[in-house]
């Protein structure tokens, strides 16, 4: 963060200061919110958390070096006190953005927004300086703690916004205006908090609503082949740049093709030119994401032909999101274990069967480790039998469905639509599909794990990646790993 004065701080949040020596004291390392973080010169901000309570741990994060506490009550040690942390945290990412005058980018969508987040971070930080989340760092405290890693160096932005209700992501926009903002889909995330599709694309539309106009800079980026996202042009004063496969898409990818290591391919046309890319992530909806990030890029200089090459080096800086690792005894794990929902569900089923048609010809099996997708309301049991069904259409080898009665559903969508024997087996938990599949498994097969987060598949690829008897971590440059 730039170096503030405790004063300063005070200030902006409307805190009070309670037992500081001198409140020109400057913090001049980062903001943070968990203790073990904490460095000389840092910020340490209390939250009251359902399992744990950060102002417990202040003393400790001041003997490490905090300069002071952001904190609800006093707690002992220097701190600038609040009626809300959250709320104070906000301000303060917001006067520090104001002050480095830095280009915001916001994106958001119901599916690809972390994906899409690297992709453009990835791209940007060719031309300068540039600064973006950790993981899926989209909320209120999330967004802000990212905002505040910016300093007088930083050339860009870019902050993921997620939404729970109506009204989250107009919040996070005003913590930190953006000047462009990408929205990339409205899919069925979350559907059975918000109601239905239209409620989604009413919040994702949010951003696009708080844009500058065009005539002050502000652009939003638009998925043209989405109908929800489309429509939400005559909702932004900014000028609106289309990206996608439609032929009026100012951003477009043609000629998509997969490679049999399952990566896409395509040429991309923008409004500076046109150039090949092939890239080194895993499944066709990464075209979406990439043609996303290629439109924020072109919005910001960058000419055609540097946009391809990016695109075509650019790996995944996130875990568990498509992260292909093989064993040495040939069997590949795919973990995208970190969330789910039908959108992304399909999709990872998809660069499965695409990564797996070589190894069938070799004789190996293809393998969908499923489990719950969270959050879905009524319409759990329709879409998770779908994408017990999508997985005997695609002619996937074998469904394991880990959990309880959205794993039956899963199981009983494959059953109906046609599974035989055991192409499709139900099991209690991540043991017991470890069990499974340390029994069944061969030189060949492929094997992708995704569930919603809160199931912990990532359980599964973990212990099938320490059966291979190697060192190292999956997750190497470009999410792909030698074991």
């Amino acid at each position: 963060m730039i170096s503030l004065s405790l004063a300063e701080i005070a200030s902006i949040v409307g805190g009070r200061p309670y037992d500081i020596p001198d409140d020109g004291l400057r913090v001049t390392g980062p903001v943070v919110a968990d203790s073990r973080a904490v460095c000389p010169g840092a910020l340490f901000v209390a939250f009251a958390g359902e399992r744990a309570d950060g102002h417990d741990f202040a003393p400790g994060a001041v003997e490490a070096g905090a300069v002071a506490v952001l904190a609800a009550r006093p707690v002992g040690v220097p701190a600038i006190v609040v009626d809300d942390v959250i709320a104070a945290l906000g301000a303060l990412a917001r006067a520090v953005v104001e002050r480095l005058g830095t280009t915001v980018v916001g994106l958001t969508g119901s599916a690809g927004k972390t994906s899409t987040k690297d992709l453009i971070a990835q791209l940007l930080q060719r031309t300068g300086p540039t600064v973006w989340p950790e993981g899926n760092l989209n909320n209120e405290i999330g967004l802000p703690l990212t905002a505040l890693r910016a300093d007088e160096t930083t050339r860009h932005l870019v902050l993921e916004m997620g939404a729970r209700g109506i009204g989250h992501i107009r919040y996070l926009a005003g913590l930190t205006p953006p000047r462009i903002g990408v929205v990339l889909n409205v899919g069925s995330a979350h559907i059975g908090e918000f109601g239905g599709r239209e409620q989604i694309a009413l919040a994702k539309g949010e951003l696009v609503e708080g844009l500058p106009a065009a005539e002050d800079g502000g652009v939003a980026v638009l998925n043209a082949d989405d109908p929800y996202v489309r429509a939400m042009v005559p909702r932004t004063r900014a000028r609106t740049i289309l990206f996608g496969e439609s032929e009026d898409a100012a951003v477009r990818a043609e000629n998509v093709r997969i490679t049999e290591a399952g990566q896409p391919a395509f040429t991309l046309h923008t409004p500076s030119g046109c150039s090949d890319v092939t890239m080194r992530l895993y499944g066709e909806h990464h075209v979406s994401n990439a043609l996303a990030a290629a439109a924020v890029a072109h919005e910001l200089g960058m000419p055609a032909d540097e946009i391809a090459t990016a695109l075509s080096e650019a790996g995944t800086l996130s875990r568990w999101r498509m992260e292909v690792t093989e064993r040495a005894d040939g069997v590949t794990v795919v973990n995208d274990a970190y969330n789910a929902n039908p959108e992304s569900m399909r999709a990872a089923l998809r660069a499965l069967v695409a990564m797996g048609a070589a190894a069938k010809a070799r004789g190996g099996r293809t393998w969908a480790v499923l489990g719950e997708m969270a959050e879905l309301g009524e319409d759990a049991l329709a879409e998770h039998d779908a994408v017990g069904r999508l997985v005997v259409r695609l002619n996937v080898s074998k469904l394991v469905a880990v959990g309880g009665r959205e794993a039956a559903w899963l199981d009983m969508g494959a059953k109906n639509e046609g599974s035989w024997g055991e192409e499709s087996v139900h099991v209690s938990d991540a043991r017991a599909a470890v069990d499974l599949l340390r029994s069944e498994l061969r030189p060949g097969d492929v094997v992708l794990v995704k569930a919603s987060r809160s199931v912990g598949l990532e359980r599964v690829a973990a212990a099938l990646l320490d059966d291979a008897g190697t060192l190292g971590a999956a997750g190497a440059e470009g999410g792909v790993a030698s074991r």
